[in-house]
């Protein structure tokens, strides 16, 4: 019975009363306490003898010894400079026109068709006329204001000037109340502002872009269709549509 008491009056430890292990811990601020031993540091030198690799960094190949270099074939292939690669700077640069276009377009809420029509005049679409302020982001949305107050123009007549000069002037009070601009929504001057576009970068951009599109014949450009239709199928233009399908010939010979 009192042999827990002895043991602990000596300062031993027992089950019923454990320590604390950092009370017995002795902490120094001295030189050099904080630096590894030399064991410590022999492992930890043993588990970075390699260089740390990520899975996302790919190469093709591999030299003959960690220190050398791949062959001049493998190198240009890895600088894209090989001709297996020739036109790839291209390709990622109008895939990233479409990406960033395309977002602006899920952000404005623009109707497929505006979409559509967005991408197809941004992926083909040279930026380099547009000087200093040819980054994607700005060129993108200026050409997507160009897209959606085209398109509602054209839904409201404004098109047509010939129709819209014959109209008396209260007509064309009603008409201007009734367009709205995409220029007036909040969420595409955010977006201007978060790119640094103010009105008149916004006008000097569109009049270049209104030039572009005559230059580089991109007036009527549609991602994902064709300007040039079927010739085996009949145009849409020559269908009346108050017409009736009859039966055809191997229907009536029946």
């Amino acid at each position: 019975m009192n042999g827990g008491r002895d043991a602990a009056d000596h300062g031993l430890q027992t089950s019923g009363e454990p320590v604390d292990p950092r009370a017995e811990r002795e902490v120094s601020a001295r030189p050099g306490d904080g630096s590894l031993g030399r064991i410590d540091a022999v492992k930890d030198e043993a588990f970075r003898r390699w260089d740390v690799t990520t899975p996302s960094a790919t190469l093709i190949g591999r030299p003959e010894n960690p220190d050398e270099d791949v062959g001049e074939n493998l190198r240009r292939l890895h600088d894209e400079q090989h001709p297996a690669m020739a036109g790839h700077s291209e390709r990622m640069h109008r895939l990233e026109k479409a990406r960033i276009t395309h977002a602006f377009c899920n952000t404005l809420g623009l109707t497929p068709w505006e979409r559509d029509r967005a991408l197809g005049i941004m992926t083909e679409l040279d930026l380099t006329v547009f000087g200093s302020q040819r980054a994607i982001q700005k060129v993108g949305l200026v050409v997507i204001q160009h897209v959606v107050d085209d398109e509602r123009q054209r839904i409201l007549g404004l098109h047509d000037r010939e129709w819209v000069a014959a109209q008396p002037p209260e007509s064309l009070a009603d008409l201007h109340e009734r367009f709205d601009s995409i220029k007036d929504d909040p969420i595409y001057r955010t977006l201007l502002d978060l790119v640094g576009l103010d009105v008149t970068s916004v006008n000097r951009l569109h009049r270049t872009l209104q030039t572009q599109l005559d230059e580089q014949d991109l007036r009527g450009a549609v991602f994902g269709r064709e300007p040039h239709r079927d010739p085996s199928l009949p145009a849409f233009q020559e269908r009346d549509p108050t017409e009736v399908p009859g039966p055809s010939a191997d229907d009536a010979a029946e």
